[in-house]
């Protein structure tokens, strides 16, 4: 039951976010305009790297369409606090802009935690580290499974545990696919492997610009070799002719092959005249 109600505390946060940006003029949310420099940042914001270039070009675009949708922030002492919009703000800035089109919402520190999350979730605004850290974030504090999750935010289970599992990796990997020096499908092939192969293996994806099947491959190579060697042992080969001749010389059918030799019984009577024979 503690799941149900916490799935469903989750729907409501998101028909929140969807009130706050459908409803802009409804007696719960404004949109006010702010000055730039009574933003400050969202403490809980899941999302810590920006690429300036990706910035400069959102810039171009409220520099040529204006802002098309309002930042939303929570009204604090000394300010506002940013709850979702963090590269329209900074974008905002870089084109040296003074104020700013804001949704204002109500509410407290959790939710402004939730609120973050699921708008860059939505948005695709994070890269691919930090959306596994939103997500495992989420299953924690709504005590929901991947696939109650996966239904909620409309992504796929499979893309929810895989996008997860890349937690697993070392620091310096998860930087290197932050910094897009190695695509996701790199990253997933080198799961499983120790700190010290996913850095050799990183820089070569680097140095020699590997494919993920090249990658791939490597990997089933050094794998082959962590395996322990097993001698095989040539089956020996005898001659059992002599054998053979002497047992069909005293009525027994017999057969042979490299190191076996066969004999064949009629019947139990047999079998009892050979036991007394030996």
């Amino acid at each position: 039951m503690k799941s149900v109600k916490l799935g469903r505390g989750l729907d409501a946060l998101l028909g929140e976010m969807d009130e706050a940006y459908g409803n802009e003029s409804s007696s719960k949310n404004s949109i006010i305009e702010l000055s730039l420099k009574d933003i400050r940042p969202n403490p809980y914001q899941p999302r810590k790297y920006f690429n300036e270039s990706s910035l400069l070009e959102l810039g171009e675009s409220i520099k040529n369409d204006g802002l098309l949708q309002p930042i939303v922030v929570s009204e604090d002492i000394d300010g506002y606090i940013l709850i979702a919009g963090e590269r329209r703000v900074r974008a905002s800035k870089l084109l040296k802009l003074k104020t700013i089109r804001a949704i204002l919402l109500n509410t407290d520190d959790k939710k402004m935690r939730q609120f973050a999350l699921i708008e860059n979730i939505q948005r695709d605004e994070l890269n691919s580290v930090e959306l596994a850290e939103a997500y495992s974030e989420l299953l924690k504090m709504y005590d929901v499974t991947q696939e109650e999750l996966a239904l909620k935010i409309h992504k796929s289970r499979t893309h929810i545990t895989n996008t997860i599992r890349l937690l697993q990796l070392s620091s310096k990997t998860q930087k290197a696919l932050i910094e897009k020096k190695i695509t996701a499908g790199h990253a997933k092939v080198l799961i499983g492997l120790d700190e010290k192969q996913q850095q050799l293996i990183v820089n070569s994806i680097i140095g020699q610009k590997l494919s993920v099947r090249e990658v791939e491959s490597i990997i089933k190579n050094m794998k082959n070799k962590d395996e322990p060697f097993v001698e095989k042992t040539k089956a020996a080969e005898y001659d059992f002719s002599d054998l053979k001749e002497k047992f069909e010389f005293l009525g027994y059918k017999t057969n042979f092959s490299r190191n076996k030799f066969t004999i064949e019984f009629k019947d139990k009577s047999q079998i009892d005249n050979f036991l007394s024979r030996l």
